[in-house]
């Protein structure tokens, strides 16, 4: 008896053990993924992408949503170029389905006001927020853009952003470069943007 116990019990960690190793890999693919630096808008540098890091980047990440996604259950990628070019994914994984909706709605409503929010923040800044549509991607994604003018030194940037979901997976994109509205390539940053939300699970 005790050596059928005994055969019994290495024949059941032989099974948890095979179990635990079929489970790993299955919980790395649970991750949502990211894009890579060629998924982003062609610009006339190459785009260069850091690492993947956990939580949220130290400034936020987001202009015109700065803090507003929670570090916990996020990660982030930067991505660059050699000439002022420059943008940031960052994915938070919510708890609920409701709270992904919530995250979408907090970010959307920050997006939309941007552009007057900055012009109070900052006398004589020149900013305009506009909302370019929702995507057919997953449960939605909605693309954004803010063009900014600073008259007392002569610059102006333009940003284009995104906010899609997949279930509780929410994902925000930034693409950003000196320049106007008519410089940003929004048909590009569209295809971005499906890419980004179809790549999360």
């Amino acid at each position: 008896m005790n050596k059928f116990r005994a055969a019994l019990a290495a024949t059941a960690t032989a099974a948890l053990g095979l179990a635990a190793l079929a489970a790993g890999p299955a919980q790395a693919a649970a991750q949502p993924a990211f894009l890579a630096a060629s998924q982003l808008p062609k610009s006339s540098t190459p785009w260069t992408a850091t690492q993947i890091f956990n939580g949220v980047p130290e400034n936020g990440g987001a202009l015109c949503a700065p803090y507003k996604i929670p570090a916990q259950n996020s990660r982030y990628r930067e991505f660059s170029t050699e000439l002022d070019t420059n943008g940031v994914q960052i994915t938070n994984v919510a708890r609920t389905e409701a709270d992904a909706v919530k995250l979408v709605d907090t970010l959307r409503k920050s997006l939309a006001g941007c552009g007057s929010l900055l012009e109070k923040q900052n006398p004589g800044l020149k900013a305009v927020s506009a909302f370019h549509g929702k995507l057919a991607v997953e449960e939605g994604a909605w693309v954004y853009s803010l063009d900014t003018a600073d008259p007392q030194i002569g610059s102006t940037d333009i940003h284009l952003f995104s906010v899609g979901r997949d279930g509780k997976t929410v994902t925000f994109v930034r693409w950003g470069q000196m320049g106007d509205f008519k410089d940003a390539p929004l048909t590009a940053f569209r295809t971005t943007t499906k890419t980004a939300v179809n790549k999360l699970h």
